[in-house]
């Protein structure tokens, strides 16, 4: 796996922005039984869904807004903007580039699109450090957001309990601070265990790929919608999660006693529980919001910072960063923080 190490660059501010349009799992349908069961297990009672028309871009721009209000951050500041999704604007042109645009910030601004789905926050995070770290480069605005509900049927009762929208802001920059880490790892041979299978160019959209279809269990998906094989993504991340952690608090030589807030990526209640669990952190130390926002995919582990910690990091803070997602990509990360400014949360 690979390890980064960076010291005097930090996150200084976040913010997050989740669609005003709330879709309870208790409105499913289904049996009252499997239904209380199944919330039980994911611990997602409800989500945000993005209305037609509204897109990550549209997400991240309203938490860019906040963010940058908040903190008086003149645009001119800005000297590069990354932005992460798997739910883009385009195929072309880049949405960093038309971002950089909406927000007003100067056309000297650096812009760099990334994809990956549930690591990508800690691996935009990654790459922001690496380019703060260079002369040249002081400030940088990282943008993460996802409408993953547009990617779901709402017939599935597999997926969409599952997914919600979001979109978030963060400034990465130069400062006086410790020493920071991540760890990053891939295996490509979980290439099935959680995909769109169409609509990418290997298998091209055609009007039969819109079609609903009946599934197993009597579930329905287009074959552009998202699907998932919950124990295959289960089994994985319960066995190299832990282990990644173990290397990366190995790697800064540090303890769960060390680490003020573990955040993993919100994803299946029970997971994550049975990874903290694995890891001996003490579940005061692990912030949850999947319960009211669902799955956000690369969003959940900044907007869980926003939701929950908001009070919370004064001072100076050690956060314990963690995250799997499709491909299998994996990455973890140690932050070394000091009074991280966190907007309130907003709808949009």
């Amino acid at each position: 796996m690979a390890v980064l190490k960076f010291n005097n660059v930090s996150i200084t501010s976040i913010s997050a922005c989740v669609p005003k349009q709330v879709s309870s799992n208790y409105d499913l349908r289904m049996e009252k039984e499997a239904l209380e069961k199944l919330i039980g297990s994911i611990g997602i009672k409800e989500k945000r869904i993005a209305e037609v028309g509204v897109t990550s871009s549209d997400l991240c721009y309203q938490a860019a807004r906040k963010l940058m209000d908040d903190n008086d951050i003149e645009p001119e500041s800005i000297d590069m903007l990354l932005f992460l999704t798997t739910t883009p604007d385009y195929i072309q042109p880049p949405t960093s580039s038309l971002l950089q645009h909406r927000l007003g910030l100067p056309t000297t601004t650096a812009c760099l699109d990334l994809s990956l789905a549930c690591s990508g926050f800690v691996y935009a995070l990654s790459a922001a450090f690496a380019y703060a770290s260079i002369p040249g480069i002081n400030r940088i605005l990282v943008l993460v957001g996802e409408t993953i509900s547009k990617i779901v049927n709402k017939k599935d009762n597999v997926n969409f309990p599952l997914y919600g929208d979001a979109g978030t802001a963060c400034i990465v920059e130069k400062g006086d601070f410790k020493e920071s880490l991540f760890v990053l790892g891939s295996d490509g041979s979980g290439e099935n265990s959680l995909k769109v299978p169409y609509g990418g160019f290997r298998y091209p959209l055609t009007a039969d790929n819109l079609a609903d279809k009946i599934r197993e269990n009597g579930n329905v998906r287009r074959d552009v919608d998202i699907t998932m094989d919950g124990m295959d993504t289960f089994g994985y991340a319960i066995r190299i999660i832990p282990s990644q952690v173990t290397q990366l608090m190995k790697e800064a030589k540090i303890t769960a006693i060390d680490v003020d807030y573990l955040v993993p990526h919100q994803g299946n209640r029970y997971m994550m529980e049975f990874i903290v669990k694995r890891l001996k952190f003490d579940l005061n130390k692990v912030p949850f919001c999947l319960g009211k926002y669902g799955n956000t995919g690369s969003t959940s582990i900044p907007l869980t910072i926003v939701s929950e910690l908001k009070e919370k990091l004064k001072g100076e803070k050690k956060l314990l960063l963690s995250a799997i997602g499709a491909g299998w990509s994996f990455a973890s990360a140690y932050i070394s923080t000091n009074d991280i400014r966190v907007s309130q949360i907003i709808e949009y």
